[in-house]
């Protein structure tokens, strides 16, 4: 093994005392990103930014919450001779699944208040969210986990990554498969394709970006789930996001069916919000 390249440090710089990690920064850029994107959508299905940016407020910490939550459950035997471990979300351990979880509670009962239809505005979020998740992936890079089996460096070569990528790769003594890298570029295909399709004249109907989103991830994480070394089981034997995966695509897809044949008179997606489109004009 020599000539190998030490690792890439997790921490971007200290102020006093604090560690600042790239974990942190890369995530925080994503949610920043993702917003500037929703932003931008939200009016033009009669959703106002100030709308958006409270709905950002009440879900972002329940996202963080609930994401640490579920992980720490699926760990509790550890955790539990740990406590103390329980709050360092700097250094990684954050599930998807429990974030969506935890976001998509307060995103329904938000809409409650506001008299805005919850699918809508997740129509308008799931773009942002999937991109969201595919560059927060990289902060699993940073921190070298997310990591599948054992490989060879012929093998990593022969993906023509570059060295950067494969030296991080380099994780207990052997090269791992980048399942980090995999899953972030699924996403990033997933936002581009739902970029590219949302705005399709008689496409979606309010709920169907928002599924569709959950159809691609979840295809996608099931088979990288399966690559990977650190999953979350149930009794040792069972990946959990591999059930999860299962159950949310057959169930959106279920969902889409049901929704198309037994209430044919759910707007379209490009038809927006048009009481709070009303709402909101000028009087003229």
């Amino acid at each position: 093994m020599s000539g190998i390249v030490a690792a890439l440090n997790p921490i971007a710089f200290r102020l006093g005392g604090l560690q600042v990690h790239w974990y942190g920064i890369i995530i925080a850029s994503a949610v920043v990103i993702a917003v500037v994107i929703s932003v931008r959508e939200g009016p033009r299905r009669g959703i106002e930014p100030d709308d958006i940016y409270d709905m950002i407020l009440w879900a972002l910490p329940a996202a963080i919450i609930a994401a640490r939550a579920y992980y720490v459950a699926f760990e509790w035997p550890y955790y539990s001779q740990h406590p103390a471990e329980i709050i360092r979300v700097w250094d990684g351990g954050i599930a998807i699944y429990g974030s969506l979880i935890g976001a998509g509670l307060v995103v329904y009962f938000f809409c409650r208040s506001r008299f805005i239809p919850a699918w809508l505005m997740l129509d308008v979020a799931a773009p942002t969210v999937i991109m969201a998740q595919g560059i927060g992936r990289w902060g699993n890079f940073m921190n070298q986990e997310a990591f599948g089996q054992v490989t060879s460096l012929s093998f990593l070569q022969g993906l023509h990554l570059p060295n950067w990528i494969i030296n991080q790769m380099m994780i207990n003594g052997a090269y791992r498969q980048p399942t980090f890298l995999y899953e972030s570029s699924w996403d990033i295909l997933g936002f581009v394709f739902l970029m590219a399709l949302r705005h399709r004249e008689g496409l979606f109907k309010q709920g169907e970006v928002f599924l569709s989103y959950v159809i691609w991830y979840s295809f996608g994480r099931f088979f990288v789930e399966g690559m990977r070394t650190d999953s979350l089981m149930v009794f040792g034997l069972v990946r959990v996001s591999q059930i999860l995966s299962i159950v949310l695509f057959v169930g959106a897809i279920a969902l889409i069916i049901y929704r198309r044949k037994r209430r044919p008179m759910v707007p379209m997606y490009l038809d927006g919000s048009p009481f709070r489109k009303q709402a909101t004009e000028p009087n003229k």
